[in-house]
């Protein structure tokens, strides 16, 4: 289950940042309340996963996801750019949280 927990946590770190973009500051009251709202579910769910998983894959794990997230869900929202580079650098990310999960307990 603490698997599940840290992929779900994962997903709303992407959501929180995403909402910052949108908050323009914490100036608008829907996204600010929507980041504030995912920072709370993911940091509780990570709480959650690192009960029984190792800090620093747990840790590596989540932010992992969430700079995936937020690379992708930039280029898809915020039409940031394309380019090789920044596909492998993805690719590297993708590798590492991948290699983590495999080699933990």
């Amino acid at each position: 289950m603490a698997w599940t927990y840290l992929v779900i946590a994962g997903v709303f770190e992407v959501i929180w940042v995403i909402g910052l973009k949108y908050s323009h500051g914490f100036t608008k009251l829907f996204p600010s309340l929507i980041t504030l709202g995912g920072m709370v579910v993911s940091f509780y769910l990570l709480s959650l996963a690192i009960r029984s998983l190792p800090i620093g894959t747990a840790y590596a794990i989540w932010t992992g996801i969430g700079a995936l997230g937020a690379v992708l869900m930039g280029i898809f929202l915020f039409n940031e750019p394309v380019n090789i580079p920044r596909i492998v650098f993805i690719c590297l990310i993708l590798v590492g949280i991948l290699g983590l999960k495999l080699t933990s307990v």
